[in-house]
C-alpha cells in the first residue's frame, strides 16, 4: 500500500517541524515537502504533486485561501486541508469555497489531524469537531429562539386583537380606516416576528396564548 504524500505549509518553523516529525513517524504517511512561504508552496505543489497539503490560512504575502485556490488550479489531484487558529465556521466555509477538502483548527488533536488526512485522501470532506460543535450550537440556538413578541408594534397588537375577535382583513381595514394592503403588510410582519407560517398558525397561536393579548 502506497503512502499518503504530504506537504506542510506554515510560516512557523516549529509547527512545521513538529507536524513533519509526528506524521513522518506514521508508516501510512510520507512528508515530502514543507515550507513557510505560500508562493513557494504553490511552486512546490506543481513540482511534487502531493496527495495532501496542510495549509495554514494566515500567511503573507498571500493568504492560505489564495494559495489553496492556485494549488488546486495547478495540481487538481492535490487535496488541501486548511489549518488555522480560527474556530469561526466562516473561515472553514471560505476554505471549502476556494477548493479545500478539509479544515482543522490548531486546537485539534494529533488523532483528529490523522483522521482528517485519511478522510480527505479517500475523497471525503472533513471539518474538525471544534467547528462542527460550534455550528451545531448555533443551529440549536436558532431553533430554540421563541417568537419575538416584544418586537410587535402597538398597531400589530391591535390587529391581533381584531383577528382574535374573528375579523377579516377587509373588516380590520374598515375598522382602523387603513387600506387592505396595509393590513396585509401588518399581518405578514406579525407572522414573521412570531415565526409562524400562515394565518391558521397565527389563529392557533393566539388561542393557545390568550394571556399575551
Amino acid at each position: 500500500m502506497s503512502k499518503v504524500s504530504i506537504m506542510i505549509v506554515d510560516d512557523h518553523k516549529l509547527i512545521r517541524e513538529t507536524w513533519s516529525f509526528i506524521l513522518g513517524s506514521d508508516p501510512r504517511f510520507e512528508v515530502i515537502a514543507e515550507c513557510g512561504d505560500p508562493e513557494e508552496a504553490i511552486e512546490m505543489a506543481k513540482m511534487r504533486q502531493p496527495h495532501i497539503v496542510l495549509m495554514d490560512i494566515n500567511m503573507s504575502p498571500i493568504s492560505g485561501f489564495d494559495a489553496t485556490e492556485q494549488i488546486r488550479r495547478f495540481s487538481p489531484e492535490t487535496k488541501v486541508i486548511g489549518v488555522s487558529m480560527h474556530s469561526q465556521p466562516a473561515y472553514a466555509r471560505k476554505m471549502l469555497q476556494v477548493g479545500a477538502q478539509g479544515y482543522v483548527t490548531k486546537n485539534s488533536s494529533k488523532d483528529e489531524m490523522v483522521k482528517a488526512i485519511l478522510e480527505v485522501d479517500k475523497g471525503n470532506k472533513y471539518i474538525c469537531d471544534e467547528i462542527r460543535h460550534i455550528i451545531s450550537g448555533q443551529l440549536n440556538d436558532a431553533e430554540n429562539e421563541g417568537p419575538d413578541i416584544q418586537s410587535l408594534t402597538e398597531r400589530e397588537i391591535q390587529i391581533i386583537h381584531f383577528i382574535k375577535a374573528g375579523n377579516s382583513s377587509k373588516e380590520i381595514a374598515q375598522q382602523l380606516d387603513i387600506s387592505l394592503k396595509t393590513v396585509e403588510v401588518h399581518r405578514h410582519n406579525i407572522l414573521k416576528k412570531l415565526k409562524l407560517k400562515n394565518a391558521a398558525a397565527l389563529v392557533n397561536f393566539i388561542n393557545s396564548n390568550p394571556s399575551l393579548y
